[in-house]
């Protein structure tokens, strides 16, 4: 479990319902639908409930799967992967290392010329800070 423990009722307080939804309980938002699938600004992507930096910018690809793609997590710490074997499927989960927010799921099927990952997280489980120049 991550750092930053709180209670389901302190998240439903702090997250929108939707944040919530996909944050607490392992949701996910429609594919093509999430503010940052096409964003291509430079800078640091961040966990939406705690603000945990997880992605930079520069590990941001293009997969037209649907959600925003990265092939590396900023640091080793960033974020936590967990099985998960919901709906008859083995997949690996992607959490937040802080808050143990989902975030979505890592995929080995990203650029092979990096590290041939993919981790296809959801908009709403994401904040962005632009990068200062």
């Amino acid at each position: 479990m991550g750092n930053l423990a709180k209670t389901n009722q302190e998240w439903k307080k702090k997250l929108s319902a939707e944040k919530y939804h996909i944050m607490r309980e392992k949701g996910t938002e429609q594919p093509f639908s999430g503010q940052y699938t096409d964003f291509d600004e430079r800078g640091v992507y961040v966990c939406g409930s705690c603000g945990n930096e997880l992605f930079e910018s520069d590990n941001k690809f293009k997969s037209e799967c649907g959600w925003p793609s990265f092939d590396d997590i900023l640091s080793s710490d960033a974020v936590n992967i967990v099985t998960d074997s919901s709906f008859n499927m083995k997949r690996n989960e992607v959490v937040c290392s802080n808050c143990d927010g989902h975030l979505g799921h890592v995929f080995p099927d990203g650029p092979k010329e990096t590290t041939g990952l993919r981790y296809c997280i959801n908009s709403v489980s994401l904040d962005f800070k632009p990068k200062n120049n």
